[in-house]
């Protein structure tokens, strides 16, 4: 069965500076029609950042959207400063955010967040071979971070703990336990 609805109709509900929201009348495959709310966000990069003394860069960051503070890896938004591409908002975020430059810096995978009402898709990044930079770029407005270190068990028993519950960190510490293995 062909699974494919086709767009009949879209209403722009919301503009705003990170998302856009419309809502899409469809018509699905069996002929009847339906509605879907639909968040469009620009591409993201997330960045498994990796110390010589082999931990991971963690940050502490209030999150509006769950009313909570969490643990994340650096990540942000791919933007009109980045030329659309992924591995200089790598780069560009790993400054802003954690004020390293990576000598090396490989991405990983990619993968949409949540598929069931965002277009959004991210690249994870892998930095090692970090050095401090020598020219600072500002923050985001807004942006507060609390940046530690974990090893690779202690970031394993913060996800089991329920301390770290973002997806793209859970995706990159089980990434970095499957290098462990090689």
């Amino acid at each position: 069965m062909d699974l494919e609805e086709k767009v009949i109709k879209r209403e722009p509900k919301y503009k705003g500076s990170i998302i856009n929201v419309e809502k899409q009348t469809v018509k699905l495959p069996n002929g009847e029609t339906a509605t879907r709310d639909v968040v469009h966000h620009s591409k993201a990069v997330g960045i498994l950042v990796i110390t010589k003394n082999n931990k991971m860069l963690i940050e502490k960051q209030w999150r509006a959207p769950i009313a909570k503070a969490t643990l994340e890896i650096p990540a942000g938004k791919v933007d009109d400063r980045d030329d659309a591409s992924s591995k200089h908002a790598a780069i560009r975020e790993l400054n802003e955010e954690t004020r390293y430059h990576a000598k090396n810096l490989k991405r990983i995978t990619g993968f949409y967040s949540t598929v069931g009402f965002s277009d959004e898709y991210m690249d994870l990044y892998m930095a090692t071979d970090l050095e401090p930079v020598s020219d600072e770029l500002p923050r985001d407005q807004g942006e507060y971070l609390n940046i530690n270190e974990y090893s690779l068990e202690e970031a394993m028993q913060l996800i089991e703990d329920g301390k770290i519950e973002d997806a793209k960190t859970i995706t990159a510490i089980f990434y970095w336990k499957l290098l462990q293995k090689k």
